[in-house]
């Protein structure tokens, strides 16, 4: 499924019914007085966000968003129907921008949270309405208000409790696939991932929380270079930042420059991404041929105070300390809101 993270819509509120002028007629009432209706009011444009939806993709084929109009009214008292209301759902996560100003109007961040974005008209008051001792047979009623029209802009950043960081190829789709529900692509070339993919970990039965895949990060990702620009605004409300490091680049390159260089993007592109609590992970440790070459790894990180976890993604080895750490680190942090798939069970501990 195509990934669509911001996309602009037309939205147009119902407008209001107008009201009726009407006398009341009959045998008994020749001389009935006015009894015309309320029109009924326009419908609302609201947007309710949905944790399981991923991307605006629905949207971008169906950009304007139109309520239905209230009906006029009738005689005999009768009010219009009022126009129903107009329920857009979208990701949880998505920030309500003004298309005009760029204001922020609202941030969808929970499961379920509602956003009037565009209000309906009021209906338009009966002849009935304007009956006074002084004039007892109005022949005017109101127009029906019209509804709102406006353009917002709409944009997702995805709310996850981790997010896999790291080069092109390095190993994130694998390491997602195999410690949660995510089905990423998966091929032996960079920017196999080409746009975010949400899993969710489980652990000790009851207890479970998210993690995001995202593409591949490069020197100079923060100026639009390679594909990792557009998915950088979807770690900034993660909890947690995993980064994933290639061992098979050494001798020839050192996994501390890679680390070094994803934090140097990140840092350039939101510094309070660096103050995130951080894992390192060191993959594909199946695939090398002499244990030195991964000491050598791990002394380079552990020499500036920072542990590293070895992993294979591809045949699970070091995947349950990986997942235990995570869990811990989460939190620690306490920064998993309730609501967002980080859950624990009834004494707070993590087994194995």
């Amino acid at each position: 499924m195509k990934f669509v993270d911001s996309v602009k819509v037309y939205l147009q509120a119902g407008n209001g019914g107008k009201g009726c002028v009407s006398f009341r007629t009959g045998r008994f009432h020749p001389k009935g007085g006015p009894d015309g209706g309320d029109g009924g009011r326009g419908g609302n444009v609201t947007f309710v966000s949905n944790g399981q939806m991923t991307s605006l993709l629905d949207l971008s084929y169906h950009p304007r968003l139109i309520a239905e109009n209230g009906e006029p009214g009738r005689g005999n008292n009768q009010s219009g129907r009022s126009g129903k209301d107009l329920i857009v759902r979208v990701p949880m996560g998505t920030l309500v921008i003004d298309g005009k100003t760029g204001d922020l109007l609202d941030d969808l961040d929970r499961d379920q949270s509602r956003s009037l974005a565009a209000r309906g008209g009021r209906g338009g008051r009966g002849n009935a309405q304007f009956a006074t001792p002084a004039s007892r047979t109005p022949r005017r009623a109101e127009t029906g208000g019209t509804g709102e029209r406006r353009w917002l802009r709409l944009e997702l950043k995805l709310l996850s409790d981790a997010a896999l960081i790291g080069g092109p190829n390095v190993g994130k789709s694998t390491l997602i696939s195999k410690v949660s529900s995510a089905r990423p692509r998966i091929a032996d070339y960079p920017f196999t991932t080409t746009s975010p993919a949400l899993g969710v970990v489980r652990y000790d039965d009851l207890r479970s929380f998210t993690v995001v895949d995202t593409p591949g990060l490069i020197e100079n990702a923060h100026r639009g270079h390679g594909l990792g620009v557009r998915f950088l605004k979807h770690i900034e409300r993660t909890g947690l930042l995993v980064h994933v490091l290639d061992i098979t680049r050494l001798p020839d390159h050192n996994p501390f420059e890679d680390y070094q260089l994803i934090m140097d993007e990140l840092r350039a592109f939101n510094p309070q991404l660096v103050e995130k609590p951080q894992i390192v992970v060191i993959n594909k440790v199946d695939l090398i041929e002499s244990v030195r070459l991964l000491e050598e790894a791990e002394r380079a990180f552990s020499g500036r105070g920072i542990r590293t976890f070895p992993i294979s993604a591809l045949t699970g080895k070091g995947l349950r300390p990986l997942i235990r750490e995570m869990a811990g680190q989460l939190e620690k942090s306490k920064s998993t809101v309730k609501g967002r798939g980080f859950s624990e069970d009834a004494d707070g501990q993590i087994r194995e």
